[in-house]
């Protein structure tokens, strides 16, 4: 069976194709609120260690195997202002979203999963916890995505359709979602501008890359100092797809 994880160094070449987007559009733009807070890495969750993802400086200062609780209240700040302001922006411009959803995250803050079933916004799952599914064994895997479906039936009402891990996938993370059945495609690529199907498990699999160019990553390498300098970033983004999009969709 073929597993879809031959390195593909090729991809459409100079001729991608052209996407069909509806009114023939030149760009497709896709916003991704990722919604993490509450499932990482935490003393509270028996995993030993505070996740120190969001900590400004080179891991966390705290002895490992100690609570963090100036890392765990940064993570804090995105669940309790973060989202509800991006919610509002997004509301006032009538723009859908994208929240790539750690389930165990939204079991947590039951208002904010309200807001976005509310909102009718569309889920890509971000896992049950956001963690490395690439450490977890294969039975631990298949547990996992099976607990996250079950869960973001019941706190958004409705099933995920995407799956994206943390920074990335296992080798057996897509044979595992095909092999659940109810997912159209998986976010675990970077390789790409545009869709593109592989063959997994002997069937085609759409794969839809994620973006770690227009991200807020940026903040955490220390590319960016202001609000405007990512503004210009996501601009100038913007304005050469969309001015290559007049030949070649994007």
């Amino acid at each position: 069976m073929t597993k879809s994880l031959e390195r593909d160094l090729i991809g459409y070449g100079a001729t991608p194709p052209h996407p069909q987007w509806p009114n023939d559009a030149r760009l497709a733009l896709n916003f991704v609120l990722n919604y993490e807070e509450g499932s990482e890495y935490s003393i509270g969750d028996n995993d030993g260690v505070t996740d120190s993802g969001l900590v400004e400086m080179s891991g966390s200062p705290v002895s490992r195997g100690e609570r963090d609780l100036a890392a765990e209240s940064m993570f804090e700040y995105g669940s309790r202002v973060g989202f509800w302001r991006l919610m509002r922006i997004f509301a006032e411009r009538q723009l859908p979203l994208t929240v790539y959803a750690c389930a165990l995250a939204l079991e947590r803050n039951p208002a904010a999963a309200a807001a976005i079933k509310a909102a009718d916004h569309d889920i890509c799952c971000h896992g049950w916890r956001w963690i490395e599914h690439f450490k977890l064994t294969e039975t631990e895997e298949r547990n996992h995505i099976r607990l996250a479906i079950e869960s973001l039936k019941k706190t958004v009402g409705q099933r995920p359709l995407g799956w994206y891990c943390r920074y990335g996938p296992s080798v057996n993370t897509r044979k595992l979602l095909m092999e659940e059945g109810g997912f159209l495609y998986d976010s675990d690529s970077y390789n790409d501008e545009l869709p593109y199907y592989v063959l997994a498990e002997g069937r085609p699999r759409l794969v839809i890359p994620y973006s770690l160019t227009n991200n807020d990553l940026k903040w955490a390498t220390g590319n960016l100092g202001t609000g405007e300098d990512f503004f210009t970033a996501l601009k100038e983004s913007f304005d050469l797809l969309y001015e290559e999009g007049d030949t070649h969709r994007r």
